[in-house]
């Protein structure tokens, strides 16, 4: 398994101006092309729309996607665009984007601590909690305010399985079901946990993915 930061993301030291949503998929795209085999792509929240992109790039590189709480978008349509659709229904599918704190500029975003506990971290012990929140770091909106362009022929052709976490207060239960409506192929499996279950429930959450993986193990 190979947990990647993505460039602008981690501790390198990309310029937060130049991320965009092709930049992630070019990097991904060199780890794959430097390693043998097909794939699986693991995608927690915001990585869901990365995951679509790359596997719309190389499905033929792809063994699946199974996204955790996973932002899982159609073709042509950003993520706060379906979240002002669905709030319509749920007013709670604001999530984390009425917390964020932004930049003059509006091109770089990140997250308080206080809303991280509220809406990321409300079911994680306290800490657990704390060393999250300290590994935050903010987040450029060219790689977050993106639009993937998907086909059904290539990323429509890529098996997909998708995590729900049913207790989640950053991408809602009752959105994650919309997304899977509208972007419909998706297998299902639940969690009862919030947005990290990664940290809640790792154990639960790692033989989800090791049983989906050996139905069918040509990935990595």
């Amino acid at each position: 398994m190979d947990a990647v930061d993505l460039p602008g993301n981690g501790s390198d030291d990309v310029p937060l101006g130049s991320v965009t949503l092709d930049l992630y998929v070019q990097h991904l795209r060199s780890r794959i092309h430097s390693a043998a085999g097909m794939h699986w792509l693991l995608a927690h929240s915001g990585a869901g729309v990365i995951a679509s992109q790359l596997a719309e790039a190389l499905p033929q590189r792809i063994a699946g996607i199974i996204y955790v709480a996973g932002i899982m978008l159609p073709s042509d349509v950003r993520f706060a665009e379906l979240v002002a659709e669905y709030m319509t229904v749920d007013r709670t599918a604001s999530g984390i984007g009425p917390f964020l704190e932004w930049s003059k500029d509006l091109t770089v975003s990140r997250v308080p601590e206080s809303a991280a506990r509220h809406i990321f971290f409300h079911d994680v012990d306290p800490t657990t909690a704390d060393w999250a929140v300290r590994r935050l770091t903010p987040q450029p909106e060219g790689g977050r305010a993106v639009r993937p362009s998907l086909s059904a022929a290539r990323f429509g052709s890529v098996r997909r399985i998708y995590i729900e976490t049913i207790a989640d207060r950053s991408v809602v239960h009752g959105l994650q079901r919309h997304m899977q409506q509208v972007v419909p192929g998706a297998e299902r499996l639940s969690l009862n946990t919030g947005h990290f279950p990664q940290l809640v429930a790792p154990r639960q959450l790692a033989e989800m993915i090791r049983s989906q993986i050996h139905r069918n193990p040509d990935g990595c």
